[in-house]
């Protein structure tokens, strides 16, 4: 049970974020879960700033596991429980990157480490981490998952 598992690794799931513009959450089509975007948020905050400017490999971290933290909150929502998920396919990681910064993957590593936390073997999944010039919100990562259902 994934819940008791989140308990016991001390997570609490964020209020799953409503859209501020015109999307949803979470897109579900035959046993696939496509999760939009999600930014690292703290409550009303975000996490930002460029890494390897403003913010530092540490930070960035943080805030890409802000972002899967979110995205799970968005799937339980949508899902109604954890438990529904298979297997984590695939996640895509933006990293809002300052010039030179070419770390993007130990950023992006976080949230891979806390998916395989939460769901084991079934969170390893093939991924993405990519550098970009600039975010919405100003946000330090952006990061979007694609979920196998039972």
């Amino acid at each position: 049970m994934i819940a008791k598992k989140l308990a016991e690794l001390g997570i609490d799931l964020p209020v799953a974020a409503m859209p501020a513009f015109q999307y949803v959450p979470v897109t579900i089509h035959d046993r696939i879960a496509f999760v939009s975007g999600q930014l690292p948020r703290r409550g009303d905050n975000f996490i930002t700033g460029k890494a390897g400017g403003e913010v530092n490999l540490e930070q960035a971290r943080e805030a890409a596991r802000l972002c899967i933290l979110q995205g799970l909150a968005c799937l339980t929502q949508a899902l109604g429980s954890l438990d529904r998920v298979e297997r984590i396919l695939k996640i895509t990681g933006f990293v809002a990157s300052a010039p030179g910064f070419n770390q993007q993957p130990k950023v992006i590593d976080a949230a891979s480490e806390l998916l395989v936390e939460v769901f084991g073997e079934a969170g390893r999944h093939a991924r993405s981490a990519v550098g970009v010039a600039e975010l919405p919100r100003n946000s330090a990562v952006e990061i979007e998952m694609i979920v196998g259902l039972r």
